[in-house]
């Protein structure tokens, strides 16, 4: 494997599905225990994204070694609860960083409710935003009232696991991809998600669910395609838009 680390934007580096700044690893998303929540729902989904989870962050900081690590948001997946799965996995998980790397930043997500109660237990703390030099990171389900005094140039969100949807004819291939675009007169990077049991959100073809990107436009907005450590440059929105329709 010949990894393909591509710089997003000054000093912020795209390695795999996590970004990397100074000295900080970013990850976004991992929805632990998705599979039990697809298995209440009738999809028999076996357990395997924590064993890969794992797999990849070693894969990853093996590449970019890191002692700081900053999760984005999402560690869990239920909104109201907190399954048997969950509890385990996110507990084990917090367990490993914790044997990994010597600072832990946990970003609250909207589906993170019962993260503190874990948190607190391991003596660690969710945080609402987090700043490294210029840039802030957020989870980005909500848009803080005080956008106006925010200091920091770039914003840095998950939530959205975009993804770009590739069409040829009637099939479609998805990746992941980063977004990087302008929001209120700042830089902001949009992660994909660390979750191995979906793509994510087609930008092309599906509602868009953050604050920061739905209802406003997007066509300016640069995608970062990532497959397999390899990362690819697909340009800007309007451009992929209308080259993928001479394809329909």
């Amino acid at each position: 494997m010949h990894p393909n680390n591509s710089p997003i934007i000054n000093n912020v580096q795209i390695i795999d599905l996590a970004l990397k700044i100074d000295d900080y690893l970013i990850i976004s998303d991992l929805h632990l225990g998705y599979e039990q929540s697809l298995n209440t729902e009738g999809l028999m989904i076996p357990k395997f994204q924590f064993e890969k989870i794992l797999k990849r962050l070693e894969e990853i900081n093996n590449i970019s070694p890191s002692k700081k690590i900053i999760i984005n948001g999402d560690l869990k997946h239920e909104f109201g609860k907190i399954t048997r799965q969950e509890w385990k996995e996110v507990n084990d998980f917090l367990k490993y960083l914790q044997d990994n790397f010597e600072e832990i930043i946990l970003i609250k997500g909207n589906h993170d409710n019962f993260i503190p109660y874990i948190a607190n237990k391991l003596e660690l703390k969710v945080k609402e935003t987090f700043s490294i030099e210029n840039f802030l990171i957020l989870h980005g389900h909500k848009i803080p009232e005080n956008l106006e005094d925010i200091k920091e140039d770039t914003l840095i969100i998950g939530h959205e696991h975009p993804c770009i949807g590739l069409r040829s004819g009637e099939r479609v291939e998805k990746i992941k991809c980063f977004l990087k675009g302008e929001f209120e007169g700042k830089d902001i990077i949009v992660m994909p998600s660390f979750n191995f049991v979906s793509e994510g959100s087609d930008i092309l073809n599906e509602k868009l669910l953050s604050p920061f990107l739905k209802n406003r436009p997007i066509d300016d907005f640069e995608a970062y395609g990532v497959e397999n450590f390899e990362v690819f440059s697909f340009g800007k929105i309007k451009d992929i838009i209308k080259a993928s329709q001479q394809f329909i």
